[in-house]
Protein backbone atom coordinates (compact mmCIF):
# COMPACT_ATOMS: atom_id res chain seq x y z
CA UNK A 1 0.00 0.00 0.00
CA UNK A 2 0.99 3.56 -0.39
CA UNK A 3 1.43 5.88 2.41
CA UNK A 4 0.18 9.35 1.82
CA UNK A 5 2.54 11.14 2.99
CA UNK A 6 4.90 10.14 1.10
CA UNK A 7 2.74 10.73 -2.11
CA UNK A 8 2.59 14.22 -0.76
CA UNK A 9 6.27 14.46 -0.83
CA UNK A 10 6.24 13.52 -4.54
CA UNK A 11 3.73 15.38 -5.91
CA UNK A 12 5.65 18.21 -3.71
CA UNK A 13 8.63 16.98 -5.96
CA UNK A 14 6.60 17.29 -9.09
CA UNK A 15 5.63 20.96 -8.34
CA UNK A 16 8.92 22.35 -6.45
CA UNK A 17 11.81 20.70 -8.52
CA UNK A 18 14.31 20.16 -5.72
CA UNK A 19 14.51 17.80 -2.16
CA UNK A 20 15.80 21.10 -0.96
CA UNK A 21 12.41 23.28 -1.45
CA UNK A 22 10.82 20.32 -0.61
CA UNK A 23 12.10 20.36 2.93
CA UNK A 24 12.06 23.69 3.74
CA UNK A 25 8.07 23.75 2.64
CA UNK A 26 7.43 21.17 4.73
CA UNK A 27 9.85 21.82 7.66
CA UNK A 28 11.69 18.53 6.87
CA UNK A 29 15.76 17.80 6.95
CA UNK A 30 16.58 17.24 3.23
CA UNK A 31 17.74 13.63 4.40
CA UNK A 32 14.24 12.86 5.97
CA UNK A 33 12.86 13.46 2.77
CA UNK A 34 15.71 11.71 0.73
CA UNK A 35 14.92 9.01 2.92
CA UNK A 36 10.97 9.18 2.56
CA UNK A 37 10.84 8.81 -0.87
CA UNK A 38 12.95 6.33 -0.57
CA UNK A 39 10.67 4.18 0.90
CA UNK A 40 7.92 5.26 -1.61
CA UNK A 41 9.98 4.01 -4.28
CA UNK A 42 10.41 0.49 -2.31
CA UNK A 43 6.19 0.63 -1.61
CA UNK A 44 5.75 1.25 -5.41
CA UNK A 45 7.96 -1.40 -6.76
CA UNK A 46 9.53 1.08 -9.59
CA UNK A 47 12.49 3.84 -9.33
CA UNK A 48 10.79 7.02 -8.74
CA UNK A 49 13.87 9.00 -8.71
CA UNK A 50 17.22 9.33 -10.64
CA UNK A 51 20.49 11.86 -10.95
CA UNK A 52 20.38 14.86 -12.37
CA UNK A 53 23.63 16.49 -11.75
CA UNK A 54 23.72 17.93 -8.07
CA UNK A 55 19.93 17.22 -7.91
CA UNK A 56 17.39 14.25 -8.51
CA UNK A 57 14.59 14.08 -11.58
CA UNK A 58 11.60 12.12 -11.53
CA UNK A 59 11.43 9.48 -13.74
CA UNK A 60 9.05 8.50 -16.24
CA UNK A 61 7.13 6.28 -13.68
CA UNK A 62 8.02 8.85 -11.24
CA UNK A 63 6.42 11.41 -13.13
CA UNK A 64 3.26 9.09 -13.51
CA UNK A 65 2.68 8.02 -9.69
CA UNK A 66 3.22 12.31 -8.93
CA UNK A 67 -0.16 12.47 -11.10
CA UNK A 68 -1.86 9.64 -9.16
CA UNK A 69 -0.66 11.54 -5.93
CA UNK A 70 -2.48 14.98 -7.04
CA UNK A 71 -5.55 13.18 -7.72
CA UNK A 72 -5.29 10.96 -4.25
CA UNK A 73 -4.59 14.15 -2.13
CA UNK A 74 -7.74 16.03 -3.77
CA UNK A 75 -9.69 12.71 -2.56
CA UNK A 76 -7.87 13.15 0.81
CA UNK A 77 -9.23 16.69 1.15
CA UNK A 78 -12.46 16.25 0.28
CA UNK A 79 -13.31 13.57 2.58
CA UNK A 80 -11.36 15.76 5.28
CA UNK A 81 -13.32 18.81 4.84
CA UNK A 82 -16.55 17.08 4.35
CA UNK A 83 -15.70 15.35 7.95
CA UNK A 84 -14.77 18.41 9.26
CA UNK A 85 -17.71 20.56 8.12
CA UNK A 86 -20.56 17.73 9.13
CA UNK A 87 -19.19 18.48 13.04
CA UNK A 88 -20.03 21.68 14.95
CA UNK A 89 -16.65 23.13 15.93
CA UNK A 90 -14.60 25.73 14.72
CA UNK A 91 -13.39 25.17 10.82
CA UNK A 92 -9.90 26.42 10.06
CA UNK A 93 -9.55 28.88 6.99
CA UNK A 94 -5.75 29.65 5.69
CA UNK A 95 -5.76 31.98 3.68
CA UNK A 96 -2.93 33.67 1.51
CA UNK A 97 -3.77 37.43 0.48
CA UNK A 98 -1.73 40.34 -1.30
CA UNK A 99 -1.23 43.57 0.65
CA UNK A 100 -3.69 45.81 -0.66
CA UNK A 101 -6.59 43.03 0.23
CA UNK A 102 -4.72 42.55 3.62
CA UNK A 103 -5.08 45.80 4.51
CA UNK A 104 -8.77 46.94 2.74
CA UNK A 105 -10.24 43.72 2.86
CA UNK A 106 -9.58 41.26 5.36
CA UNK A 107 -10.48 43.65 8.81
CA UNK A 108 -14.08 43.82 6.93
CA UNK A 109 -13.99 39.98 6.13
CA UNK A 110 -13.18 39.18 9.74
CA UNK A 111 -15.83 41.50 10.85
CA UNK A 112 -18.15 40.13 8.77
CA UNK A 113 -17.32 36.63 9.41
CA UNK A 114 -17.73 36.77 12.97
CA UNK A 115 -21.28 38.32 12.53
CA UNK A 116 -22.60 35.45 10.26
CA UNK A 117 -20.89 31.95 11.07
CA UNK A 118 -20.50 28.98 10.72
CA UNK A 119 -17.75 29.48 13.71
CA UNK A 120 -14.61 29.97 11.23
CA UNK A 121 -10.88 30.31 12.28
CA UNK A 122 -9.28 32.29 9.42
CA UNK A 123 -5.48 32.74 9.46
CA UNK A 124 -3.98 35.34 6.57
CA UNK A 125 -0.67 35.51 4.89
CA UNK A 126 0.37 38.53 3.44
CA UNK A 127 1.82 37.02 -0.25
CA UNK A 128 2.55 37.98 -3.73
CA UNK A 129 -0.62 36.73 -5.92
CA UNK A 130 2.66 34.82 -8.13
CA UNK A 131 3.60 33.04 -5.24
CA UNK A 132 0.47 32.32 -3.31
CA UNK A 133 -1.22 30.51 -6.49
CA UNK A 134 1.66 27.84 -6.55
CA UNK A 135 1.35 27.86 -2.88
CA UNK A 136 -2.59 27.34 -3.14
CA UNK A 137 -1.66 23.92 -5.75
CA UNK A 138 0.96 23.15 -3.09
CA UNK A 139 -1.77 23.04 -0.59
CA UNK A 140 0.02 25.43 1.66
CA UNK A 141 -3.03 27.24 1.88
CA UNK A 142 -6.69 26.83 1.03
CA UNK A 143 -7.61 30.24 -0.78
CA UNK A 144 -5.91 32.89 -1.94
CA UNK A 145 -6.88 36.57 -3.32
CA UNK A 146 -5.36 37.77 -5.55
CA UNK A 147 -5.72 40.23 -8.97
CA UNK A 148 -5.02 40.81 -12.71
CA UNK A 149 -4.64 43.28 -14.99
CA UNK A 150 -6.34 44.24 -18.55
CA UNK A 151 -5.20 41.95 -20.78
CA UNK A 152 -2.83 39.96 -18.36
CA UNK A 153 -4.75 36.72 -17.35
CA UNK A 154 -2.68 35.05 -14.13
CA UNK A 155 -1.89 31.11 -15.05
CA UNK A 156 -4.44 28.58 -14.70
CA UNK A 157 -3.53 25.64 -13.26
CA UNK A 158 -5.48 21.97 -12.97
CA UNK A 159 -7.57 21.42 -10.09
CA UNK A 160 -7.91 25.16 -8.82
CA UNK A 161 -11.42 27.20 -9.31
CA UNK A 162 -11.59 30.93 -9.70
CA UNK A 163 -14.08 33.38 -8.29
CA UNK A 164 -14.07 36.67 -9.06
CA UNK A 165 -14.65 39.00 -6.18
CA UNK A 166 -15.17 42.35 -8.28
CA UNK A 167 -13.25 45.00 -9.73
CA UNK A 168 -10.47 47.61 -8.43
CA UNK A 169 -10.34 50.56 -10.41
CA UNK A 170 -6.34 51.71 -11.22
CA UNK A 171 -5.36 55.63 -11.37
CA UNK A 172 -2.61 58.04 -11.98
CA UNK A 173 -1.36 59.30 -8.37
CA UNK A 174 0.53 62.67 -8.80
CA UNK A 175 1.60 65.21 -6.09
CA UNK A 176 -1.25 67.27 -4.82
CA UNK A 177 0.05 70.57 -6.56
CA UNK A 178 1.11 68.35 -10.08
CA UNK A 179 -0.60 70.12 -12.78
CA UNK A 180 -0.65 67.28 -15.27
CA UNK A 181 -4.13 65.95 -16.55
CA UNK A 182 -3.17 63.18 -18.93
CA UNK A 183 -0.70 60.07 -18.51
CA UNK A 184 0.74 61.98 -22.15
CA UNK A 185 1.53 64.43 -19.91
CA UNK A 186 4.00 62.61 -17.39
CA UNK A 187 6.65 61.62 -20.02
CA UNK A 188 9.43 63.87 -18.25
CA UNK A 189 8.85 62.71 -14.70
CA UNK A 190 10.38 59.85 -12.68
CA UNK A 191 8.05 56.83 -11.80
CA UNK A 192 7.89 54.76 -8.89
CA UNK A 193 6.47 50.84 -9.82
CA UNK A 194 7.00 47.70 -8.83
CA UNK A 195 9.86 45.23 -9.36
CA UNK A 196 10.08 44.21 -13.02
CA UNK A 197 8.92 40.73 -13.73
CA UNK A 198 5.25 41.51 -12.12
CA UNK A 199 2.21 41.59 -13.89
CA UNK A 200 1.14 45.40 -12.14
CA UNK A 201 4.84 46.11 -13.98
CA UNK A 202 4.38 45.04 -17.11
CA UNK A 203 0.69 46.05 -17.25
CA UNK A 204 1.92 49.83 -16.17
CA UNK A 205 4.86 49.71 -18.54
CA UNK A 206 2.29 48.87 -21.36
CA UNK A 207 0.36 52.05 -20.72
CA UNK A 208 3.14 54.62 -20.83
CA UNK A 209 3.93 52.96 -24.25
CA UNK A 210 0.38 53.45 -25.68
CA UNK A 211 0.49 57.46 -24.55
CA UNK A 212 4.23 57.48 -26.60
CA UNK A 213 6.80 57.28 -23.93
CA UNK A 214 8.75 55.15 -22.23
CA UNK A 215 8.52 55.83 -18.27
CA UNK A 216 11.39 56.82 -16.60
CA UNK A 217 11.31 54.19 -13.88
CA UNK A 218 13.41 55.74 -10.37
CA UNK A 219 12.29 53.69 -8.05
CA UNK A 220 10.56 50.28 -7.31
CA UNK A 221 9.05 48.81 -3.96
CA UNK A 222 7.25 45.83 -3.37
CA UNK A 223 5.01 48.63 -0.91
CA UNK A 224 2.55 50.50 -2.43
CA UNK A 225 2.64 52.83 0.66
CA UNK A 226 6.03 53.76 -0.16
CA UNK A 227 4.74 54.57 -3.70
CA UNK A 228 2.09 56.75 -1.97
CA UNK A 229 4.83 58.51 0.17
CA UNK A 230 7.17 59.15 -2.89
CA UNK A 231 4.23 60.96 -4.88
CA UNK A 232 3.19 62.56 -1.77
CA UNK A 233 6.61 64.28 -1.33
CA UNK A 234 6.46 65.55 -5.06
CA UNK A 235 9.66 62.87 -6.02
CA UNK A 236 7.71 60.73 -8.03
CA UNK A 237 4.34 59.53 -10.00
CA UNK A 238 2.59 56.15 -9.79
CA UNK A 239 -0.31 54.34 -11.29
CA UNK A 240 -2.41 52.73 -8.08
CA UNK A 241 -5.58 51.00 -7.62
CA UNK A 242 -8.22 52.21 -5.42
CA UNK A 243 -7.66 49.49 -2.66
CA UNK A 244 -4.60 51.04 -1.56
CA UNK A 245 -6.53 53.75 0.04
CA UNK A 246 -7.06 52.37 3.42
CA UNK A 247 -7.20 55.73 4.77
CA UNK A 248 -7.45 59.46 2.90
CA UNK A 249 -4.55 59.99 0.26
CA UNK A 250 -4.06 63.02 1.45
CA UNK A 251 -1.42 64.82 -0.43
CA UNK A 252 -2.13 62.81 -3.52
CA UNK A 253 -3.99 64.07 -6.73
CA UNK A 254 -6.11 60.96 -8.48
CA UNK A 255 -6.38 61.57 -12.29
CA UNK A 256 -8.19 58.94 -14.35
CA UNK A 257 -6.44 56.56 -16.69
CA UNK A 258 -7.41 56.50 -20.45
CA UNK A 259 -10.43 54.10 -21.05
CA UNK A 260 -10.44 53.89 -16.91
CA UNK A 261 -8.86 51.01 -16.62
CA UNK A 262 -9.69 48.43 -13.50
CA UNK A 263 -7.94 45.10 -11.94
CA UNK A 264 -10.11 41.87 -11.50
CA UNK A 265 -9.87 40.72 -7.91
CA UNK A 266 -10.28 37.22 -7.67
CA UNK A 267 -10.26 34.37 -5.11
CA UNK A 268 -8.79 31.31 -6.09
CA UNK A 269 -9.45 27.25 -4.55
CA UNK A 270 -8.72 23.85 -5.08
CA UNK A 271 -11.85 22.53 -6.56
CA UNK A 272 -11.44 19.19 -3.96
CA UNK A 273 -11.92 22.04 -0.99
CA UNK A 274 -14.39 24.93 -3.03
CA UNK A 275 -18.05 23.60 -1.65
CA UNK A 276 -16.47 23.56 1.86
CA UNK A 277 -18.98 26.37 3.90
CA UNK A 278 -16.10 27.86 6.28
CA UNK A 279 -14.44 28.54 2.50
CA UNK A 280 -17.96 29.47 0.88
CA UNK A 281 -18.29 31.90 3.96
CA UNK A 282 -14.71 33.59 3.58
CA UNK A 283 -16.02 34.00 -0.05
CA UNK A 284 -18.92 35.63 0.80
CA UNK A 285 -17.27 38.02 3.08
CA UNK A 286 -14.53 39.16 1.16
CA UNK A 287 -16.80 39.58 -1.76
CA UNK A 288 -19.22 41.35 0.63
CA UNK A 289 -16.32 43.63 2.12
CA UNK A 290 -14.76 44.59 -1.88
CA UNK A 291 -18.54 45.39 -2.44
CA UNK A 292 -18.78 47.55 0.72
CA UNK A 293 -15.68 49.37 0.55
CA UNK A 294 -16.32 50.12 -3.38
CA UNK A 295 -19.73 52.08 -1.99
CA UNK A 296 -18.40 54.20 -0.18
Amino acid sequence: MLELRRLRLLHELSLRGTIAEVARALGYSSSTVSQQLGLLEREAGASLLEPDGRRVRLTAEGVRLARHAARVLELDEAARAELRDSGAGESRVRIAVMPTAAQSLVPAALGLLADRGPAVRLEYREMPPEDALFELAARTFDLVVAEQYPGHTRELRAGIDRTSLGTDPIRLALPAEDPAHRLADLAERAWIFEPSGTAVRNWAVQQCRAAGFEPDVRYEATDLTAHIRLVASGHAVAMLPDLVWAQDGGAVRLVDLPGRPEREIFAAARTASRKSPAIAAVLAALKDALAARQQR
